[in-house]
Order: structure tokens, then C-alpha cells, then sequence
């Protein structure tokens, strides 16, 4: 399942981000942890001092790929609407869900302060981010002059999450989709009209 070069450690966190995103944090015991890693027992406790700290070290990776991703698109060419329509429309896993999204609806990573820091530090970049792209855009006359940045950034945001909810519910990505048309169409960039 992992490479053979991947360590011990390196094959502990991507076993449990795996199970984080299809179990929970609950769902996924150090004995799941350690078949799908395909690792030994006791392998968990001499690189981690636990399970909680295994979760972090996965969520920060989640995290951090999540960041890497996005930027990937956002920072790539195209004007700021392109951009955002990049972000958008790439390529997704619809119905299984964003990773990080999916840790705001575990009860036990909310509640910890700890596994919390990166899901929430990761989803302030991010509406950050677009907030920046749409400022760029009002700067260049692309977008409305009154559109707020920061609004239209969570906006995006919750339009992604949600859409990952729908399309989860209905058992299809047309809900997804359908809501990225929907904000891509709010968004898009006005034509001037022509004096006669």
C-alpha cells in the first residue's frame, strides 16, 4: 500500500490521515492504525508518544497538503476570476469529502484545542487567500468595486464545503457542482455595455 522506501513513521501518519478522513478520530484505534500502516506493535509509541499526537502529526500533514494544493491553483496564472475558477473546479474526490472540512464534524478533534490549531489555521489561509484574489480583482476593475474580500472569500469557502455535504447526501457531485456554477455566475466579471 505505501512505498518501500516510505519510513515506519511517515507510513504511521498517512495510515491515520486515511482513517481520519474515512473513521473519525474515535473510529480510528491504534490496532486500525497500525494494520493499515502495516506496522509492528508498540511501532506507534516509540515514534509518537501516543495516539493524540499521531492525530496531530496527521492533521498538520492533511493540513499542510490542503495549503500546498490550493496555492497550487491560486497562485498559478490566469486572472483573479480564472484563478477562483481554478480553485473551484479542480479536480476533487466529491463524495468522499474535503479531509480537513471532514475534521470540523469530528466531536473530538473540535474539542480539542490541539487538533483544532490546524484545521482552523488552514481554512483562515485559505479564506485569507481568496480574500486577496477578489481585492486583486476589484483592484484590476474585474470585480465590483463594493464587493467586500473577506465576504466573498467565505463565501467560496462555504460553497465548497457545502457542496462536498450535498454531493455526500444525494450520493452524486452534482450538488457540488451545481453550486460552483451558481457562484461562478455571481462572480463573473460584467461586461461594459456599449453606448448606441
Amino acid at each position: 500500500m505505501y512505498s518501500a522506501g516510505m519510513s515506519t513513521s511517515d507510513r504511521l501518519i498517512e495510515a491515520t490521515r486515511e482513517l481520519l478522513w474515512e473513521r473519525g478520530y474515535v473510529g480510528t484505534s491504534p490496532k486500525a492504525i497500525l494494520e493499515r500502516a502495516g506496522a509492528g506493535q508498540g511501532s506507534m509509541y516509540h515514534h509518537f508518544k501516543g495516539k493524540p499526537d499521531l492525530a496531530l502529526a496527521a492533521i498538520r500533514r492533511t493540513s499542510e497538503e490542503m495549503r500546498t494544493t490550493a496555492a497550487g491553483v491560486l497562485d498559478g496564472p490566469g486572472t483573479p476570476y480564472e484563478r477562483i475558477e481554478a480553485y473551484l473546479r479542480r479536480e476533487r474526490d466529491v463524495l468522499r469529502g474535503c479531509p480537513v472540512g471532514r475534521l470540523t464534524m469530528d466531536p473530538d478533534v473540535i474539542a480539542s484545542d490541539e487538533l483544532r490549531a490546524p484545521v482552523d489555521e488552514t481554512l483562515d489561509w485559505l479564506r485569507e487567500r481568496l480574500a486577496g484574489i477578489v481585492e486583486e480583482g476589484k483592484e484590476q476593475g474585474q470585480f465590483a468595486a463594493g464587493l467586500d474580500g473577506e465576504s466573498i472569500a467565505a463565501a467560496i469557502v462555504a460553497t465548497v464545503q457545502g457542496g462536498y455535504v450535498l454531493a455526500r447526501a444525494s450520493g452524486s457531485p452534482a450538488a457540488f457542482d451545481a453550486g460552483v456554477r451558481g457562484l461562478l455566475s455571481l462572480l463573473a466579471p460584467r461586461e461594459t455595455t456599449r453606448a448606441s
